[in-house]
């Protein structure tokens, strides 16, 4: 889960992609009830550029498995998510530090998957919720 930028400036690969299975922690899913189901994938690609910044781009997919944060019935999402992101050796705020050897993609990976997952899981895209589907049944 690094880039090793040193060495591959050394091997003057400025550019490449990557792939690899990320397991998350178990608290990685912000959605009550829900979790997210096996390992993310993580892949991506990375530039090299002559200040030494590096821009990575990083896709992450994964599944959602819950309850219906509307209806409480089982529930299932795939996400896939890209990023497009720089990593820079001098520390600011607005971009991703590194120490200019090499690059650990952990924080830019946790931040991508709690960015990527939508406010509710839904059983079914218009879920109306228990009160709508218990009036309907009484009908």
């Amino acid at each position: 889960m690094e880039i090793e930028v040193k060495k591959l400036n050394a091997l003057k690969r400025y550019s490449g992609d990557f792939n690899f299975e990320y397991e998350p922690s178990e608290d990685a899913c912000l959605i009550p009830l829900c979790k997210i189901a096996g390992n993310v994938s993580v892949s991506g690609s990375y530039e090299i550029y002559d200040d030494d910044s590096v821009g990575v781009i990083l896709t992450v997919a994964y599944k959602l498995e819950g309850q219906c944060s509307y209806c409480l019935k089982n529930a299932e999402k795939q996400i896939v998510y890209t990023s497009d992101l720089i990593f820079v050796r001098n520390e600011n705020e607005d971009d991703y530090y590194y120490d200019g050897i090499k690059i650990d993609l952990k924080t830019a990976v946790d931040d991508a998957i709690l960015i990527s997952q939508p406010n509710v899981l839904l059983c079914k895209d218009g879920c109306e919720g228990v009160d709508v589907a218990n009036n309907k049944k009484e009908v």
